[in-house]
């Protein structure tokens, strides 16, 4: 059909002439989709502060053969305003959209990365957790879903019953003694179980961990997602760590 609707979270932008922007847009239903949004940058315009990153939209479009074109658009949850206000969940939202760009393509439902998301933004929106726990949660859960799922406790090579203390990012996870490569990490057992627990979503045990553990923590999944990705994420630069 060439007219749709759908519920639609705003990952990215960039100006299109003197007036139009092209919105990019990770769908519930379509995966990602990338449109045009006519006049949105005109003061006058009925739906630009819909459209900025972090947003959750009902987003009406009409399909176009390279671009679409948005025809109508509607706030579901106004996270990017709320967002906006703290640097610290902004930098971490950031960081999510961008993931959330590289790991999704266009045409191909991602109902789950939507999902993760909208979560991820809504934590951070409604400051339940610490944002940078938020953070690597919503990393390490993106990437599972995406076939990557790191292990933390058994051995990511043999299946060996953990737990293990090596972490090799190559290796996808905590490795036992046999199958430990050389230059493997050694993180504190704690680092592991946060980011066990990060993965699971026990949120009990992430928020009291030692803010030692989540920096130790947050270097690995970095580590993790950047060797994934094959190049760096790069809102995680601007991101501060207690």
């Amino acid at each position: 059909m060439p007219l749709y609707r759908d519920a639609a979270i705003v990952l990215r932008t960039h100006k299109l002439g003197e007036a139009d922007r092209i919105v990019t847009a990770l769908t519930r239903s379509r995966g990602k989709v990338r449109a045009v949004a006519n006049g949105v940058r005109r003061t006058r315009s009925k739906f630009g502060s819909r459209l900025e990153p972090g947003m959750v939209v009902d987003l009406q479009c009409y399909e176009g053969r390279s671009l679409d074109t948005v025809t109508q658009t509607e706030t579901l949850a106004p996270y990017g305003d709320t967002i906006a206000r703290d640097y610290s969940a902004w930098t971490a939202a950031s960081a999510m959209l961008e993931t959330a760009d590289r790991l999704t393509e266009e045409g191909e439902p991602a109902l789950q990365q939507f999902n993760l998301l909208a979560g991820g933004l809504s934590s951070l929106a409604g400051a339940e957790h610490d944002a940078g726990l938020v953070l690597d949660a919503y990393l390490l859960r993106s990437l599972a879903v995406a076939g990557w799922a790191p292990s933390f406790v058994d051995c990511a090579k043999c299946g060996a019953p953990g737990p293990h203390r090596a972490f090799h990012v190559a290796g996808g996870g905590v490795v036992c003694p046999s199958c430990r490569p050389a230059g493997s990490a050694a993180p504190h057992p704690l680092t592991l179980e946060l980011l066990a627990a990060l993965l699971s979503g026990d949120w009990e045990l992430a928020d009291c961990s030692d803010p030692r553990h989540q920096r130790e923590g947050s270097g690995l999944v970095a580590a993790f997602l950047q060797w994934h990705l094959e190049r760096g994420v790069r809102s995680l630069r601007l991101v501060e760590r207690a």
